[in-house]
């Protein structure tokens, strides 16, 4: 089974307006409202693609009973711990430039990370652990020195989708994948990327620190995924481009649904790629039709 942990998720509200005053009063065309979250998005492309997920992590109040209504209205199981604090709306602001105000997230006890950790400490070999995202201000991103050693001694695969030294860390537990794009990657290392050359070097580092697949993601420049073995560079694709939330998330369910289910990497890299773009150009997650779609487009090539 694939668990997505999602530490602080959020409803997503989104807003668009022609013009943003500040000062003045705006009215908006239209809004949406999503259940949101790293680990959550990775659970909603998995089940489009037909991989059953568990998603867990912390939700309280009416926000997370609206994220458990919306997860189970798409199918998907949850073993969430509830916490006395509302989980978080994050507003997000759709103008001729896009605007975000995000929460913060609920107080989380030490009785309450323990509730989760019972969760994970009872996993097996056979399942594999999505940690995508921060955790809430209370916590802190330390936690995950907490949960993902608490999770490789129950022989489960872990994949990290984190940036700067959250993701460092958890490269001691040889995750199956860790997924940062081309300026998170440059950042890591305090250097200027030159080309898919340098990219692919410094992905190469990851390796040597102990990730055991890397996918670099490079928004309109295409994709490249470095494994001891191979490197392989997916061309970008074309399109009208409408939503950044949720195509780095959507591209790690695709990859991860379809190599732990199996084993091809080459499989793996385009069906990340194909849900990576396909959400790219949607309003919200891509759907099942339109990935699907995306997928024959993908080309990749070995370098």
């Amino acid at each position: 089974m694939i668990y997505t942990v999602t530490l602080n998720p959020s409803i997503d509200f989104i807003v668009r307006v022609d013009k943003l005053e500040l000062g003045e009063v705006n009215r908006m065309k239209s809004d949406d409202k999503y259940t949101g979250g790293k680990g959550i998005n990775v659970s909603r492309i998995l089940q489009r693609l037909g991989y059953a997920s568990i998603a867990t992590g912390f939700i309280g109040g009416f926000t997370g009973q609206f994220i458990k209504d919306g997860l189970l209205s798409e199918g998907i199981s949850t073993r969430f711990v509830e916490v006395e604090e509302d989980t978080r709306i994050n507003v997000k602001i759709k103008s001729s430039q896009e605007t975000e105000i995000n929460g913060t997230g609920p107080a989380i006890s030490a009785q309450k990370s323990a509730e989760l950790q019972a969760v994970l400490a009872n996993l097996s070999n056979q399942d594999t652990v999505v940690f995508a995202g921060s955790a809430p201000t209370s916590l802190g991103n330390e936690i995950y020195k907490e949960l993902i050693p608490l999770v490789k001694k129950t022989g489960a695969q872990i994949v990290c989708d984190f940036e700067g030294q959250t993701l460092l860390d958890a490269l001691t537990y040889e995750p199956l994948l860790v997924k940062p794009n081309n300026h998170e990657l440059a950042d890591i290392f305090g250097v200027k990327l030159e080309g898919l050359a340098d990219i692919e070097k410094y992905a190469h580092k990851l390796l040597e620190k102990g990730a055991q697949h890397v996918i670099v993601s490079m928004a309109g420049d295409g994709a490249l995924l470095v494994s001891p073995e191979v490197s392989y560079f997916a061309k970008p694709i074309k399109g009208e481009v409408k939503n950044s939330v949720g195509a780095g998330d959507s591209m790690v369910a695709g990859f991860t649904g379809e190599y732990v289910n199996t084993g091809n990497l080459l499989e793996a890299l385009k069906w990340g790629v194909a849900c990576g773009t396909a959400t790219t150009f949607s309003d919200d997650l891509a759907d099942t039709v339109f990935i699907k779609e995306t997928y024959e487009k993908v080309e990749v090539e070995k370098i």
